[in-house]
């Protein structure tokens, strides 16, 4: 594996992810150890116009229009950041394609060909080293998201679909479980503090 690696947080809503991926920036930060960090849909500036495109809660797209402006958001971060670093600083993602499969194939029912299709055409030779997978409970998923000021389109989803969307993380998952940890977003933030930085040390080492 290489030193530099990519490391992805994935989960859906709630999850803890955004707040794990602070820690290893932290981490990293205090070891002087060169990284970017970008999240998904977002990054580079012309993939966060996107994000705040899709994200929005008076867009009105259809699953199909949301899939293709992933992948175009996608798209200018490995042009304009990803390929740039790739194995030249450590690169931490907030989402990636794995949250693309998930939501817009477990979660919506686009086809799964499709979205391997474009994944494909654009990493080309990028490949994720490692995924830490954040898993939570619906009674910790209410509570969470009953706490956010400022609830986005995909804040906003039923139960049920955030089920679905989750099952297909752990389908992701478990296909490749030595490049994957699963992380149970239930526990106190401390216990997984430790265990997600013990990891990522590591990888990096």
């Amino acid at each position: 594996m290489s030193k530099k690696p990519i490391i992805v947080f994935e989960g859906i809503e709630g999850s803890g992810k955004s707040l794990h991926i602070k820690n290893v920036v932290n981490f990293l930060k205090k070891k002087d150890i060169k990284f970017i960090k970008i999240r998904e849909p977002g990054g580079s500036k012309g993939s966060e116009r996107i994000r705040k495109l899709i994200l929005n809660n008076n867009s009105k797209f259809n699953k199909e229009t949301d899939l293709l402006l992933y992948m175009a958001s996608r798209s200018e971060n490995i042009e304009k950041v990803i390929r740039k670093n790739y194995k030249k600083k450590i690169i931490l993602v907030d989402r990636f394609i794995d949250s693309t499969i998930a939501y817009q194939h477990y979660g919506m029912g686009i086809n799964i060909k499709l979205i391997n299709f474009l994944n494909k055409f654009l990493l080309k030779n990028i490949k994720i080293n490692f995924t830490f997978l954040n898993l939570v409970n619906e009674k910790n998923l209410r509570i969470r998201l009953a706490k956010r000021k400022n609830l986005n389109r995909y804040d906003k989803f039923s139960i049920k679909l955030y089920k679905k969307i989750q099952n297909g993380f752990i389908k992701i998952a478990n296909r490749e479980k030595n490049k994957y940890l699963k992380i149970n977003s239930n526990l106190s933030i401390n216990e997984n503090k430790l265990i997600i930085l013990d990891k990522v040390n590591k990888l990096i080492k």
